[in-house]
């Protein structure tokens, strides 16, 4: 599948001009200029349109145009380039459990992650979380609190399952929950179904985007705009009042292009509020 992927368009649109190889340095690299230039968003399944998960299409969505996705758009890019710099890599599946009550059953695999491994030991890398996104890869340990630009994670073995944590000011907030069993592509075909079309998710009825850069984290839901620190330490949020504002806020926070008219896509958002 990698020798389809333009590998020098993606460093460019990523702006990585390091020397690539199979380490943890470009590892790092890569995956931070990767959340910064690509953002995660949900337009496609807002407006009731299919996300194709074949290596051209993602390519054409997210490396040559100004457009961003979900994780099984962001991790099968991000593990097309890093198998082609010579990385091994096993795409993973998760079971979300951000907004879920913590004594509720765990529900289907409807997230994609990647294990890296390295002469070190495994590494995670998941550029495509949103609500949360990743601004740097974690080692695969149990137990070890790993703190990034952005934050402080931690993953818990719970008889056999691991169980992905963000730190925040509340305490402790459960990410997601996975397992080391590879996932094949059909495994990734049914949960995008799944994530693009029900109801139970929030991507058919809500938009959201999301961009991790520097050390601010920006998120749009729906109208409303919020800005984070490292930890979720929230230092604003507002209210897109107009079509226009959100014209602007796509453009120059997240360096999104919308694929419709922006004056449709506020009708949707504003309509989904009432």
């Amino acid at each position: 599948m990698t020798d389809m992927f333009q590998l020098d368009r993606y460093f460019e649109r990523i702006g990585f001009t390091g020397k690539p190889a199979p380490d943890l340095a470009t590892l790092m690299a890569i995956h931070a200029a990767h959340v910064s230039a690509i953002p995660f968003e949900g337009i496609n399944p807002l407006l009731r349109r299919p996300v194709d998960l074949d290596l051209p299409s993602l390519q054409r969505k997210l490396v040559d145009s100004r457009r961003g996705g979900y994780c099984y758009e962001h991790n099968a890019v991000l593990r097309a380039a890093l198998e082609a710099i010579g990385f091994k890599v096993t795409g993973l599946g998760g079971r979300v459990r951000w907004n879920s009550p913590p004594d509720s059953p765990l529900g289907p695999k409807t997230h994609m992650l990647l294990k890296v491994d390295l002469p070190d030991g495994p590494y995670l890398a998941d550029a495509g979380f949103g609500a949360c996104v990743l601004d740097a890869p974690l080692q695969l340990v149990a137990d070890m609190e790993q703190t990034t630009a952005m934050g402080t994670y931690k993953i818990t073995d719970v008889d056999g399952r691991l169980w992905l944590a963000a730190k925040r000011s509340g305490g402790w907030r459960t990410m997601y929950v996975f397992d080391l069993i590879p996932q094949l592509q059909s495994d990734y075909e049914l949960g995008n179904w799944y994530t693009s079309t029900s109801p139970a998710v929030p991507f058919p009825t809500t938009l959201v985007v999301e961009r991790v850069t520097g050390d601010r984290r920006f998120k749009l839901v729906n109208r409303h705009l919020i800005v984070e620190a490292r930890g979720g330490e929230q230092i604003s949020t507002r209210m897109l009042e107009s079509a226009s504002e959100l014209r602007q806020v796509l453009d120059e926070t997240f360096n999104v292009a919308s694929p419709v008219p922006v004056e449709e896509l506020y009708a949707i958002i504003s309509r989904s509020e009432k």
